[in-house]
């Protein structure tokens, strides 16, 4: 139980510093969700939108931070 409580604690910190980055610099990622190979679809009454290289990118990130959380522990 030790072990999950201090998963818990980083995911947590992970999340508080996303919110800290989103607050004080979301204007400065106004980018993200816009990528090359984000699908776009609008026409007058419909919307589509498949943002697969955000998508991507966002696991590119999630894989590499709990590999080094893996290496840590």
């Amino acid at each position: 139980m030790p072990q999950l409580g201090k998963i818990l604690i980083i995911f947590g910190m992970i999340i508080v510093i996303a919110g800290i980055v989103l607050y004080f610099a979301g204007h400065k990622l106004s980018w993200f969700g816009h990528l090359p190979g984000d699908i776009r679809i609008e026409k007058e009454n419909f919307r589509v939108y498949f943002p697969i290289t955000t998508m991507i990118l966002i696991s590119l990130v999630l894989t590499l931070i709990l590999w080094i959380i893996r290496k840590i522990f």
